[in-house]
């Protein structure tokens, strides 16, 4: 049975794609769905230009404007029907602070996005889904889109 479904969300299509199967299976078993957003901290960060003039004022704006989009992610309707919570995470290892997430929830299911990179693209970023799917305590479904889509997309 699920009871908390986890979908982790990187704001891409491929991760409305994966809110959208999310969404489905929440309401279809009456799970509680958690959306989670894994902002990168400051050592993550450091390789972006300019950065240096103003840590913690760059910090403060990332982190504030992953807040708008996580919240606007979630409707209205997702909060009522579904318990929906919005929880952003910030750490330099997106997959582990997900997993970590999941595990102290109770997540019965994580729901992910996945770009479907191969050959060197993957060797160099990796695959924040592929470790997920490694570390999870529970079963992760990957979703790649536009590829069959067996969920009407919500009407928004």
């Amino acid at each position: 049975m699920l009871k908390n479904l986890l979908v982790a969300t990187d704001y891409s299509d491929v991760s409305e794609a994966a809110l959208t199967y999310g969404r489905a299976l929440a309401r279809a078993f009456g799970a509680t769905l958690h959306v989670v957003n894994v902002v990168a901290t400051l050592f993550t960060l450091s390789g972006i230009e300019g950065y240096v003039a103003d840590p913690a004022g760059l910090s403060q704006e990332i982190e504030q404007a992953a807040r708008l989009q996580l919240d606007a992610a979630v409707t209205d309707d997702d909060r009522r029907t579904l318990h929906a919570k919005t929880v952003l995470l910030k750490s330099d290892t997106p997959a582990v602070a997900a997993v970590e997430y999941a595990r102290d929830a109770g997540v019965d299911l994580i729901v992910i996005g996945t770009h479907g990179r191969g050959g060197m693209a993957h060797l160099l970023t990796g695959s924040v889904a592929a470790r997920i799917a490694r570390l999870a305590p529970c079963p992760v479904l990957t979703v790649r889109h536009p590829e069959h889509e067996f969920v009407v997309p919500d009407r928004s």
